[in-house]
């Protein structure tokens, strides 16, 4: 899920006809990169039902995008550095679209997931160039009123991607799922095209740290292909050990080469700022909880209670809701008062609302069973997310508000990633209700962790 700002989900008109062309593009190229994060969720028990392989497949299916999305995204932002924003959107959009095609058609699970993977490459470079670009063509008052509404829509994609998917899959058929995205890239492409001549010159100085970039799919690559195989071969296996201690072995390498290289692809010397590292470590519990939580109850909601996807949809819908109308409000207050109560006071809410969820019995009621946790889950979700991101960007310079912005949706993208690859290791190898309570259990832990890293470690700026 992309972190919403304090703009909420209003659309403010751009002052020029040009800067109305450039955020309507950003909000476009990225609210579909980050939409197919999480719009395939729902689809994954019919994908299942079609090309067969289980929780191993779904999971996959998943974590293919997140993988390659998550560890190339901050290559991009260099990469729009050295082509220019405009060009390396207009490549993310075509190969995005292409990849669409090719996961709409798939035949069987692996050219799905290897379809999702270059999916992830592709979606990679959207995010950080739209915001890029937005930087480069805004200043001023007008900068920080785009990239708020940028974060908010690109936010809109998760709170619509489970009733899109839903609708999807109940009116046509998961792979209606991936054709979606041709209409947004095909509106966008001829509007990128006329912003072709505005665009920032090459910059040759820009070195692309590529063996940084193959540390990190490495080393996100190795810890979560053990975590969705133990389930088959076990703890025991070097099928699950081997990949497992490479990886950590590649993060580690990745880590000692961004303190020394020259153009990192994450400059570490951000984490010394203490509300950036508070934030993206917050992030990190956070957003893992959400991917984690909600990977899990959408599933159980249609493969052990019986409900369509759409039905399922609409069940998870009432938290986004709740997102919508009130994030813009406690975006004000967190302004007002400092975002740190709000940190603290949003995920233990959030824990308290899945924690609510353990009250799921067999014969499900959703009105007394489901409704009440995902309420109060919205609730803290909205007194989360618009304080995150002032903390996390307001900590930083505005000259590193895209790079700042970039590692804090590499974080969140990573977060889910590796949760929904553990998801196998907490629910058994098919889901039931036993497996629903622990992910609930496990969700709800890190949602306390996350308020308690916001409460110790966040500090309100001087007023």
């Amino acid at each position: 899920m992309a972190v919403v700002t304090a703009a909420g989900g209003s659309f403010v008109p751009a002052r020029t006809s040009h800067e109305r062309r450039v955020l309507l593009v950003a909000v476009v190229a990225s609210f579909v990169a980050i939409l197919d994060g999480s719009v395939v969720g729902l689809a994954l028990p019919a994908i299942g039902r079609e090309l067969g392989g289980g929780l191993l497949v779904q999971q996959w299916v998943m974590d293919a995008y997140l993988l390659t999305l998550g560890s190339l995204i901050l290559v991009a932002g260099s990469l729009s550095d050295l082509f220019g924003r405009v060009r390396v959107l207009q490549w993310g959009l075509v190969v995005f679209a292409a990849t669409s095609i090719v996961c709409g058609v798939a035949p069987g699970a692996f050219v799905l997931v290897a379809g999702r993977a270059l999916q992830g490459m592709a979606g990679a470079l959207l995010v950080p160039s739209s915001l890029a670009l937005i930087i480069s063509e805004f200043s001023g008052p007008a900068q920080g009123r785009a990239i708020g509404q940028w974060t908010a829509w690109t936010g809109a994609s998760t709170i619509v991607s489970p009733l899109i998917g839903g609708l999807a899959v109940d009116l046509f058929s998961w792979r209606f799922v991936f054709f979606i995205n041709l209409l947004p890239v095909a509106l966008s492409l001829p509007v990128l095209t006329g912003l072709r001549s505005t665009d920032a010159p090459r910059d040759r100085s820009v070195a692309v740290d590529w063996p940084g970039a193959g540390l990190a799919i490495a080393g996100l690559g190795g810890p979560v292909f053990a975590l969705i195989q133990q389930g088959a071969y076990g703890w025991g296996s070097p099928v699950v050990w081997g990949p497992l201690a490479a990886g950590a072995a590649a993060l580690a390498t990745f880590l000692v080469r961004e303190s020394r290289a020259p153009n990192p692809l994450m400059p570490l010397e951000l984490f010394r700022i203490r509300n950036f590292s508070a934030g993206n470590w917050a992030t990190l519990a956070v957003y893992g909880a959400m991917s984690l939580g909600f990977f899990v109850l959408g599933l159980y909601l249609q493969q052990v209670g019986g409900m369509s996807a759409t039905m399922a949809g609409v069940a998870l819908l009432p938290a986004t809701v709740l997102l919508l109308l009130l994030s813009s409000s406690f975006g004000r207050l967190s302004g007002h008062f400092g975002p740190r109560l709000f940190m603290a006071a949003g995920p233990a809410l959030g824990g308290l609302g899945f924690l609510l969820l353990l009250q799921m019995r067999p014969e499900l009621d959703y009105w007394r069973q489901v409704l009440p946790g995902i309420l109060v889950f919205g609730l803290g979700l909205a007194v989360t997310v618009a304080p995150l991101t002032s903390a996390i960007l307001g900590s930083v310079s505005a000259a590193r508000a895209g790079i700042g912005s970039a590692v804090n949706n590499a974080v969140a993208r990573v977060a889910g990633l590796v949760t929904i690859a553990f998801a196998g290791v907490v629910t058994g190898s098919s889901l039931d209700l036993a497996g629903l309570h622990r992910a609930v259990l496990v969700t709800a832990v890190l949602l306390f962790v996350g308020a308690a890293i916001s409460a110790a470690g966040i500090r309100n700026p001087a007023r």
